[in-house]
C-alpha cells in the first residue's frame, strides 16, 4: 500500500500564502510617481508614446527584456521568461491590463527575433529614448567600466550592459501616467511559471552554483 507523503511544511506554506497576499496589497498601495518625461518607442505601429502603449486600458506592465543594440539575439533567460507571454496577455487584457516588452535594441532586430521565436506579444524599442537608463535596466560604458551602477535599488556591478526587470504604470482618466512599481533580478521570479512547477519536484530548479545553467532559447534545446 502506497503511503501518502507527509507535509510538515504545510502550515508554513499557508502562512507564506497569507504573507504573499499581504505583500501584494502593500505593493498596490505604494505611492504613484507621475511620469513627466516624454518617451517615444518604435514598434509595429511606428512611433508611440508611453501613454499610447496602454492601448486604451488604464494599467500597463512593461517587461524589460535584455537585448543590447550590439547583440544579434535576445538574452536566453529573458527568452525563457517571454515564452509564457503569448497566452497570458489576452487574460490580462480582460482585467484592464496591457503588457508589452521593451528593449534597447532597434525594432528591426526585435521583430526578426520575435519571428524566430514564434511570439506575437507586442515588443517595442526604446533605442531613441532614455527609458532604459531612467528605469535602471541599461548601463553606460562608464558604469560598466567602474563596475558600479544603480540596479535593483542598490549600487552594484550590473555584470552586463542590460539587465532584466518589470515596471508597472497607471493612466488616470485625465491621461496622466504614473509609475507605480518596479522589480528586478529575483523579483521577476513570479513571471517564470515553469520554475514554480520545478519547485514542486525532487530535483527542484537544478540551478547549481552557476545559476540556471541549463536554460536555452526554446529552439536551441537538443543542439
Amino acid at each position: 500500500m502506497a503511503c501518502r507523503p507527509q507535509s510538515p511544511t504545510g502550515e508554513r506554506e499557508k502562512k507564506f500564502t497569507r504573507l504573499r497576499d499581504q505583500l501584494s496589497q502593500e505593493r498596490r498601495q505604494l505611492p504613484r510617481v507621475k511620469v513627466d518625461k516624454e518617451y517615444v518607442f518604435d514598434g509595429p505601429k511606428g512611433k508611440e508614446a508611453l501613454s499610447e502603449l496602454f492601448d486604451g486600458r488604464s494599467q500597463l506592465i512593461v517587461y524589460h527584456f535584455m537585448f543590447d543594440p550590439r547583440w544579434e539575439a535576445g538574452c536566453p533567460h529573458c527568452s525563457h521568461v517571454a515564452d509564457r507571454f503569448n497566452r497570458i496577455i489576452r487574460h490580462l487584457n480582460q482585467r484592464d491590463v496591457t503588457m508589452v516588452a521593451v528593449s534597447q535594441a532597434p525594432f528591426g532586430k526585435l521583430a526578426a527575433y520575435k519571428q524566430r521565436m514564434g511570439w506575437n506579444f507586442k515588443w517595442v524599442s526604446s533605442s531613441e529614448t532614455d527609458f532604459n537608463l531612467d528605469y535602471h535596466v541599461s548601463f553606460t560604458p562608464e558604469e560598466l567600466a567602474k563596475k558600479k551602477a544603480l540596479y535593483n535599488f542598490t549600487l552594484q556591478n550590473p555584470d552586463s550592459p542590460q539587465r532584466e526587470g518589470v515596471s508597472v504604470f497607471y493612466k488616470d482618466p485625465t491621461g496622466r501616467v504614473f509609475h507605480t512599481y518596479s522589480t528586478y533580478a529575483r523579483g521577476i521570479d513570479m513571471f517564470m511559471v515553469d520554475y514554480h512547477y520545478l519547485d514542486l519536484v525532487p530535483k527542484g530548479r537544478d540551478e547549481g552554483k552557476r545559476g540556471p545553467f541549463w536554460v536555452r532559447r526554446h529552439d536551441e534545446y537538443g543542439r
